[in-house]
Parts: C-alpha cells; structure tokens; sequence
C-alpha cells in the first residue's frame, strides 16, 4: 500500500522572517525592467507634513498618501474672497490634486473660479467655443473613445506649460472612466541617489508632433510648428511655490534626453517615465455628476482610464497658464 502524501518539514534556515522581508530596500527584481519591491520609506515624512497642515475656511480630508485631497464648504459657484483663494492654492501645492464634490457649476462659472489662480490658456489644437473660448470639451461616446489613457502633463510642449487646470464633469459612465494623477515629485524622491545626480543638470526635448500632430497633414504641422517648435524643460524642475524637486518628463510629449545618444535617451526616459506608475504615487478619482477636480500641472503626471466605451463621458476644462520650467 502506497505512503500517503506527507508535506516535508520547513527548512528553517530558508525561512525569511517576515520583518526581514518588510526591511527590503526596494530591492530590484533580476529579469523585470524597473520592477522593485519593498516599502517607499521615503513617502512618510511628506505623509507626516501634510497631517500637520491645517486649514481655515473649508475642510480638507485627504485622499491619498501624498496626493488628492476632498475640499468641502466651498462653493465654486460663489464670489469667493481672496484669502479663500490663497488657501485653496495653497492646499493645491501641498496636496497636487484637489477634489470638490456637489457642485453646481456652468461653463462661465468654471471660467470665472479657474481665472483667479491666473490667466488661462486657449488650447491651439482642442480649442473652445466662442460662448467658451478658455474651456475644452472633452466629449468621448461610441464614435469618439476615450485617447488621453497615457500618463503625461498638459501641454509641456509650450515655452509655458499649463500651471493647473480645473475640469468639471458633466456626464459620467454608471461605471469606469477614471482619472488617476502620479505625485511626480514623490516619484523623483524614489529615484536613487545615483540617479538622481546623473540627472543633474539635463534637459529633455518637449514636441507636439508625435501626439495632436499624428492627426494633422504635413502641411498643417509644418505652419503648427512654426508657431510651436519643440523645447526644452529640465529633466528635474524646482517647484515654483513649494520648492520640491519634480521629475519632468512625460511619456507623450517627451522626445529625448539632449546630450544622450537615441539608446541611452530611450533607456533612460523608458525608467522615467515608468514611475508615474508606481500605484503607491497615484490617487485615483471615481466621478460623479457635479465632481470638479482642480489639480497642479507642474507637479503631476495623469491618465484617463479608456475603460467604459461605448458610453458616453463629457468633461469641459479650463487650465491656466504657468511659467516656464527651471
């Protein structure tokens, strides 16, 4: 009659403790490009800083580790005061992305609340309408899908990219069409420190012309070009208000490291850009109807979720001009 099936004793010596596996540095996995496992140690201080934060004139709950943010007692609709609006810039760089549910918002009152954090852009390849010229109507249904499901930053082929945006959802799927945003200052943080030194100092080209101009003629992009030939942004820029470091590069816009030959500049951007990602980095945003989610361009990297074709999903935005990175 045959043994029965028996399982061997543990080997203790091969046994990795569990504080031992929870220690790992991030430790690379051999074989998996970019792959790492392990705690990111390095997002608590910024945890800690932003649940020292307090705010006066509306309520704040954040939504994710070091990104998103729920503001409620305000209305966006109103006429609010300046010392309102300071504060609500200020949430808007220490947390990146800030989330107003419940609103009841027009088009002009959209306009209106997205002018007081500085002049706003006229896309040149989305555009507006003349009732609207400063909103773009993101408007997606069975003929027209959603596209904007790659991580980047708004328009950072411009000498000036985009400082911010407010978009404002008018109709949402039952189900899908998320926005996720990826703190890229949090990503630069888990870069190590090699990393980040060989990336002192470099410049990455920004073009339009893999992206809006695909779809143009030859004719047309060339006169586009004209108007915006590609340029140049620091691999890593400084924050303007809050002093962070950013990592600056994006997987659409981006077209090589200058100095870098074309396989160094792919290798090297293909890492970069990865770590818009990392989920410990995200915040991911479920719409509703009356849902307006401001957030700061200059800070993070974000990506509309294609995932509820053939229904509808119609988002105006408005995005307000910046300065130009350094």
């Amino acid at each position: 009659m045959a043994e029965p099936d028996t399982i061997p004793a543990t080997d203790s010596a091969r046994q990795a403790p569990p504080q031992a596996l929870a220690g790992l540095a991030r430790v690379n996995i051999k074989g998996r490009r970019n792959a790492e496992l392990g705690p990111h140690t390095h997002l608590e201080a910024r945890r800690a800083e932003l649940a020292s934060m307090s705010w006066e004139r509306f309520d704040l709950l954040p939504r994710g580790v070091t990104i998103g943010a729920q503001v409620d007692g305000i209305d966006l609709a109103a006429d609010l005061d300046d010392a309102t609006i300071a504060e609500l810039r200020a949430a808007l760089v220490a947390h990146k992305v800030l989330v107003f549910r419940n609103q009841e918002l027009d088009a002009a009152g959209q306009s209106r609340f997205a002018s007081r954090f500085g002049d706003l852009e006229h896309h040149p390849f989305l555009g507006g309408t003349e009732e609207t010229p400063y909103l773009v109507r993101l408007a997606k249904d069975e003929a027209v899908g959603g596209y904007e499901n790659i991580w980047h930053s708004d328009v950072t082929w411009r000498e000036r990219p985009a400082m911010g945006a407010v978009l404002r959802a008018i109709e949402v799927p039952a189900v899908g069409g998320d926005t996720l945003w990826a703190d890229m200052a949090a990503a630069y943080q888990g870069l190590d420190a090699r990393l980040r030194e060989r990336l002192e100092g470099k410049v990455a080209v920004h073009d339009f012309v893999h992206s809006y101009g695909a779809a143009m003629s030859p004719e047309d992009r060339e006169a586009a070009r004209a108007d915006f030939p590609a340029v140049e942004h620091p691999v890593v820029r400084t924050h303007p208000e809050s002093g962070e470091k950013v990592l600056y590069v994006n997987r659409i816009f981006t077209s090589h490291v200058v100095g870098l030959d074309e396989s160094d500049s792919e290798d090297l951007l293909d890492h970069l850009f990865s770590t818009a990602e990392v989920p410990e980095y995200q915040f991911r945003l479920r719409w509703e109807p009356g849902t307006v989610a401001m957030w700061d361009n200059r800070s993070t990297q974000h990506y509309a979720s294609s995932d509820y074709w053939p229904n509808p999903r119609v988002m105006e935005r408005a995005a307000i001009i910046g300065d130009r990175p350094s």
